[in-house]
């Protein structure tokens, strides 16, 4: 009984010291990451644009369904972190996209920044997170165990793939 307390007391006092640091860390992050394509810029868009064929290509995308609004690409995209609504909020063709977490109950938001720019070697990707963390212990998570860029690698990787490069 006696080691099942100091079990129990440890662990709490773990969750209240991840609790604690993730409080202290600001709720908004940015992250970036880039990488070069071999395609060009207008190819590498326009599957970045098309959305209905993210389950295609990106991993844990399992389905998206596609919410038109007043002209603005909207979408919600159903996978392992459950269903996301996001829509674009800046779209110029072949250069540069911007799309935001659309779902204000979420316990996280913001926005990804894609900028398109030609290479000799093909198109340099870059893509931007300005991440909100709202919930301390998911703060502490995304910080020290995730990484608050381990969803653009993913990205990357993902359209690495889709192009056979």
């Amino acid at each position: 009984m006696k080691r099942l307390l100091i079990a129990g007391g440890a662990l709490l006092a773990l969750v209240a010291l991840v609790t604690a640091i993730g409080s202290a860390l600001p709720i908004r992050h940015t992250a970036a990451l880039e990488s070069v394509f071999p395609a060009p810029r207008n190819s590498l868009y326009a599957l970045i644009t098309d959305v209905a064929r993210y389950p295609e290509w990106r991993a844990g995308v399992e389905r998206v369904e596609l919410h038109p609004a007043a002209g603005r690409l909207r979408w919600a995209e159903t996978g392992a972190d459950g269903k996301i609504l996001y829509e674009a909020v800046e779209s110029v063709p072949g250069i540069r996209l911007v799309t935001r977490i659309a779902d204000p109950g979420l316990p996280f938001g913001g926005s990804w920044t894609f900028e398109l720019e030609d290479t000799p070697a093909g198109t340099r990707l870059r893509i931007t997170e300005d991440g909100e963390v709202y919930n301390p212990v998911f703060r502490f998570l995304s910080r020290f165990v995730f990484g608050h860029d381990r969803t653009i690698e993913r990205f990357l990787a993902d359209l690495r793939t889709a192009i056979g490069s």
